[in-house]
Protein backbone atom coordinates (compact mmCIF):
# COMPACT_ATOMS: atom_id res chain seq x y z
CA UNK A 1 0.00 0.00 0.00
CA UNK A 2 1.25 3.21 -1.09
CA UNK A 3 2.03 5.67 1.81
CA UNK A 4 -0.33 8.12 1.52
CA UNK A 5 1.24 11.17 3.67
CA UNK A 6 4.61 11.22 1.61
CA UNK A 7 5.35 14.87 3.92
CA UNK A 8 4.99 13.57 7.17
CA UNK A 9 7.18 15.38 9.92
CA UNK A 10 7.62 18.08 7.03
CA UNK A 11 7.30 21.48 7.18
CA UNK A 12 6.55 23.99 3.81
CA UNK A 13 6.33 27.64 4.33
CA UNK A 14 3.68 29.60 1.69
CA UNK A 15 4.55 33.50 1.77
CA UNK A 16 1.49 35.44 1.09
CA UNK A 17 -0.68 38.91 1.45
CA UNK A 18 -3.67 40.02 0.21
CA UNK A 19 -4.99 39.72 -3.15
CA UNK A 20 -3.14 36.21 -3.42
CA UNK A 21 -5.12 34.20 -6.49
CA UNK A 22 -7.46 32.65 -3.98
CA UNK A 23 -6.70 29.06 -5.82
CA UNK A 24 -3.54 29.54 -5.84
CA UNK A 25 -2.93 29.52 -2.02
CA UNK A 26 -5.72 27.24 -1.17
CA UNK A 27 -5.41 24.04 -2.98
CA UNK A 28 -1.38 23.91 -2.25
CA UNK A 29 -2.64 24.46 1.46
CA UNK A 30 -5.21 21.71 1.37
CA UNK A 31 -2.50 19.24 -0.87
CA UNK A 32 0.57 19.57 1.27
CA UNK A 33 -1.69 19.40 4.26
CA UNK A 34 -3.29 16.19 3.11
CA UNK A 35 0.03 14.76 2.19
CA UNK A 36 0.88 15.36 5.84
CA UNK A 37 2.98 18.75 5.70
CA UNK A 38 2.34 21.18 8.09
CA UNK A 39 1.86 24.24 6.58
CA UNK A 40 2.44 27.77 7.92
CA UNK A 41 1.12 31.19 6.45
CA UNK A 42 3.77 33.87 6.73
CA UNK A 43 2.36 37.63 5.38
CA UNK A 44 3.52 41.33 6.71
CA UNK A 45 1.43 41.28 9.22
CA UNK A 46 -0.31 39.09 11.32
CA UNK A 47 -3.72 40.19 10.37
CA UNK A 48 -5.97 37.59 8.14
CA UNK A 49 -5.22 37.76 4.57
CA UNK A 50 -7.68 37.78 1.78
CA UNK A 51 -7.60 36.38 -0.86
CA UNK A 52 -8.50 37.31 -4.60
CA UNK A 53 -11.20 35.16 -6.72
CA UNK A 54 -11.70 35.28 -10.27
CA UNK A 55 -13.00 39.01 -10.53
CA UNK A 56 -13.47 39.77 -6.83
CA UNK A 57 -12.42 39.67 -2.65
CA UNK A 58 -12.25 36.20 -2.42
CA UNK A 59 -12.20 35.09 1.69
CA UNK A 60 -9.88 35.65 4.40
CA UNK A 61 -6.95 33.14 5.86
CA UNK A 62 -5.11 33.59 9.02
CA UNK A 63 -1.63 34.27 9.04
CA UNK A 64 0.93 32.63 11.51
CA UNK A 65 3.60 34.57 11.11
CA UNK A 66 5.49 37.50 9.88
CA UNK A 67 7.87 37.03 6.49
CA UNK A 68 10.46 39.27 8.84
CA UNK A 69 10.45 36.44 11.52
CA UNK A 70 10.27 33.09 9.08
CA UNK A 71 13.46 31.32 9.00
CA UNK A 72 14.49 28.86 6.53
CA UNK A 73 16.06 26.22 8.52
CA UNK A 74 12.30 25.68 10.06
CA UNK A 75 10.83 24.77 6.52
CA UNK A 76 11.37 21.93 3.80
CA UNK A 77 10.10 24.88 1.11
CA UNK A 78 8.94 28.06 0.19
CA UNK A 79 5.27 28.45 -2.29
CA UNK A 80 4.78 31.74 -3.24
CA UNK A 81 0.76 31.82 -4.68
CA UNK A 82 0.17 34.60 -7.31
CA UNK A 83 -2.59 36.63 -8.23
CA UNK A 84 -1.56 39.79 -9.76
CA UNK A 85 -1.90 42.12 -6.41
CA UNK A 86 0.04 40.09 -4.27
CA UNK A 87 3.60 39.10 -6.19
CA UNK A 88 3.22 43.07 -6.69
CA UNK A 89 2.96 44.46 -3.12
CA UNK A 90 5.79 41.71 -1.99
CA UNK A 91 8.48 42.14 -4.53
CA UNK A 92 8.89 45.47 -2.72
CA UNK A 93 9.42 44.63 0.71
CA UNK A 94 13.02 43.38 1.71
CA UNK A 95 12.33 40.36 4.08
CA UNK A 96 9.98 38.94 1.21
CA UNK A 97 13.15 38.92 -0.96
CA UNK A 98 15.28 38.01 1.72
CA UNK A 99 13.59 35.14 2.69
CA UNK A 100 13.39 33.79 -1.13
CA UNK A 101 16.99 33.96 -1.37
CA UNK A 102 17.83 32.62 1.78
CA UNK A 103 15.45 29.43 0.55
CA UNK A 104 17.43 29.90 -2.15
CA UNK A 105 20.82 29.52 -0.71
CA UNK A 106 19.69 26.78 1.42
CA UNK A 107 18.85 24.72 -2.01
CA UNK A 108 15.29 24.01 -0.76
CA UNK A 109 12.47 23.95 -3.20
CA UNK A 110 10.54 27.24 -4.23
CA UNK A 111 7.67 27.29 -6.09
CA UNK A 112 5.76 29.95 -7.71
CA UNK A 113 2.79 30.38 -9.89
CA UNK A 114 1.17 32.98 -12.14
CA UNK A 115 2.57 36.28 -11.15
CA UNK A 116 4.93 34.76 -8.53
CA UNK A 117 7.79 34.46 -10.80
CA UNK A 118 7.66 38.01 -10.25
CA UNK A 119 9.04 37.56 -6.78
CA UNK A 120 11.67 34.76 -8.41
CA UNK A 121 13.10 38.22 -10.72
CA UNK A 122 12.89 40.58 -8.06
CA UNK A 123 15.04 38.12 -5.95
CA UNK A 124 17.24 37.68 -8.77
CA UNK A 125 16.67 34.06 -9.41
CA UNK A 126 15.11 34.19 -13.23
CA UNK A 127 18.77 34.67 -14.88
CA UNK A 128 19.77 31.51 -16.41
CA UNK A 129 16.57 29.59 -15.25
CA UNK A 130 13.86 28.16 -17.17
CA UNK A 131 11.00 29.30 -16.18
CA UNK A 132 6.98 29.68 -17.00
CA UNK A 133 4.78 31.94 -15.59
CA UNK A 134 0.89 33.88 -15.99
CA UNK A 135 1.16 34.93 -20.26
CA UNK A 136 0.79 38.86 -19.19
CA UNK A 137 4.39 38.52 -17.30
CA UNK A 138 6.36 35.93 -19.89
CA UNK A 139 7.87 39.06 -21.10
CA UNK A 140 8.97 40.14 -17.42
CA UNK A 141 10.46 36.38 -17.44
CA UNK A 142 12.18 36.48 -20.45
CA UNK A 143 13.20 40.17 -20.14
CA UNK A 144 15.31 38.98 -16.39
CA UNK A 145 17.19 36.61 -18.50
CA UNK A 146 15.04 33.47 -18.06
CA UNK A 147 14.67 30.58 -20.59
CA UNK A 148 10.47 31.29 -20.71
CA UNK A 149 8.80 28.20 -22.05
CA UNK A 150 5.01 27.71 -22.05
CA UNK A 151 4.62 24.47 -20.10
CA UNK A 152 1.98 23.43 -17.64
CA UNK A 153 5.11 22.95 -14.86
CA UNK A 154 8.59 23.69 -14.98
CA UNK A 155 11.49 22.42 -12.74
CA UNK A 156 14.98 24.20 -12.87
CA UNK A 157 17.50 23.09 -10.05
CA UNK A 158 15.05 23.82 -6.81
CA UNK A 159 12.62 26.27 -8.68
CA UNK A 160 9.27 25.33 -9.80
CA UNK A 161 7.25 27.48 -11.65
CA UNK A 162 3.76 27.19 -12.85
CA UNK A 163 1.36 29.46 -15.64
CA UNK A 164 -2.37 29.60 -13.91
CA UNK A 165 -4.67 28.15 -11.50
CA UNK A 166 -5.35 25.22 -14.42
CA UNK A 167 -2.21 23.96 -13.58
CA UNK A 168 -2.69 23.43 -9.82
CA UNK A 169 -2.53 19.84 -10.05
CA UNK A 170 0.90 19.19 -11.82
CA UNK A 171 2.32 22.67 -9.36
CA UNK A 172 1.69 20.63 -6.55
CA UNK A 173 2.55 17.07 -7.44
CA UNK A 174 5.99 18.92 -7.93
CA UNK A 175 6.07 20.54 -4.70
CA UNK A 176 5.70 17.26 -3.16
CA UNK A 177 8.53 15.46 -5.39
CA UNK A 178 10.77 17.85 -4.05
CA UNK A 179 10.21 18.05 -0.84
CA UNK A 180 10.14 14.34 -0.85
CA UNK A 181 13.92 14.28 -2.32
CA UNK A 182 15.24 17.15 0.67
CA UNK A 183 16.84 16.01 4.08
CA UNK A 184 14.12 16.77 6.79
CA UNK A 185 14.67 20.61 8.02
CA UNK A 186 15.88 20.64 11.28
Amino acid sequence: MADDTPLASRKILIMATSGFEQSELEVPLERLEAAGAEVDIASLSTDDICGWDKDDWGDDIGVDLLIADAKVGDYDALVLPGGQINPDLLRVEDAAIALINDFDTAGKPIAAICHAPWLLIEAGLAKGKRMTGYKSIRTDIANAGADMVNEPVVIDGNVITSRCPDDLDVFCDAIVEAVVKQPVAA
